[in-house]
């Protein structure tokens, strides 16, 4: 068992990835005490009911008055009102961090309204399944997964070690990189996949209703997994879309131009180039494997 790492954590948002936290700092005894807010009655009924929290409560400000370490868990379109209401209470040294997929809309959105930006550290675990509220989450979810922190000029270098302390103590590989940078790569690895799975399984749902009760019948492997991806919290998605535009945009443009590329050589039979692109895709696949990021 590790050793405490905080008196007092409060999570903001208790769902899939806010209860898989507690319940691994609660396991491996990271935190004497762990608290949540929730606007749901019946979120914090559950996660008092699941043992996870202490004390569950309504009001953000209630949730972090004395703590040492704030997790907002929330969809990102709610990042600006809570740090707006739970800066007033936060003490000096209190280290604020997030899960949200996104990281330049975070830095912009809590950064205005906190005291000082110094023990701020932006995060982002890679982990997460279709999933939510406080009943899906489990302690093992981020072991061996990777998790992105986002420091910024101003971050303290103190408080980012202690963050990356806790991911890795949670079983978490740590990475560091920008904000932006972040952005653009999740816009790849995760923000288009996403939006791709959201119009197949909307294309489905389209069709005629005899053609798209044999899909669903006689669905297959690459459309089962897309219905998967596709069953991920829509406010969540939305924000993630909205707050993160400009990379997403410009990602969709290049797979837009690449999908051209291969409905012409489809069209024209150019067999060869087809499989040529098959191969080099295969070799992506292989390398997830061999980082042990595969499911």
């Amino acid at each position: 068992m590790a050793d405490t790492m905080f008196k007092k954590v409060a999570f903001i948002g208790i769902g899939l990835i806010g209860s898989s936290m507690a319940r691994r700092m609660k396991a491996d005894g990271l935190a004497d005490e762990i608290v949540c807010c929730a606007r749901s009655e019946a979120t914090r009924a559950k996660a008092l009911e699941l043992g996870i929290v202490s004390q569950a409560v309504e009001n953000p400000a209630a949730a972090v008055y004395g703590a040492d370490l704030v997790v907002i868990a929330t969809p990102i379109g709610s990042y600006g009102t809570i740090a707006e209401a739970i800066a007033p209470v936060l003490k000096a040294d209190t280290i604020v961090t997030d899960v949200g997929s996104v990281k330049q809309a975070v830095v912009d959105a809590v950064g205005a309204h906190l005291p000082s930006v110094k023990n701020f550290v932006p995060g982002h675990p890679i982990a997460g399944t279709e999933h939510s509220g406080p009943e899906s989450g489990f302690p093992e979810l981020f072991e061996q997964r990777w998790t992105i922190l986002t420091p910024t000029e101003d971050t303290d270098p103190a408080a980012t070690e202690r963050v990356t302390a806790l991911w890795r103590a949670m079983g978490a590989m740590v990475d560091h990189m920008t904000p932006s940078h972040h952005d653009m790569v999740l816009a790849i690895t995760s923000h288009l996949p996403h939006l791709i799975a959201y119009t197949i399984v909307g294309t489905a749902t389209d069709l005629e209703d005899d053609l798209r009760q044999e899909v669903i019948k006689y669905s297959a492997s690459g459309f089962r997994d897309f219905t998967r991806i596709a069953a991920s919290d829509p406010v969540m998605w939305r924000d993630i879309f909205l707050n993160n535009k400009e990379a997403t945009l410009e990602i969709l443009q290049r797979f837009s131009e690449d999908l051209t590329t291969l409905q012409r050589a489809i069209r024209r039979g150019e067999g060869d180039a087809l499989e040529t692109l098959f191969a080099r895709t295969r070799k992506i696949r292989r390398g997830i494997i061999d980082a042990n990021q595969a499911d």
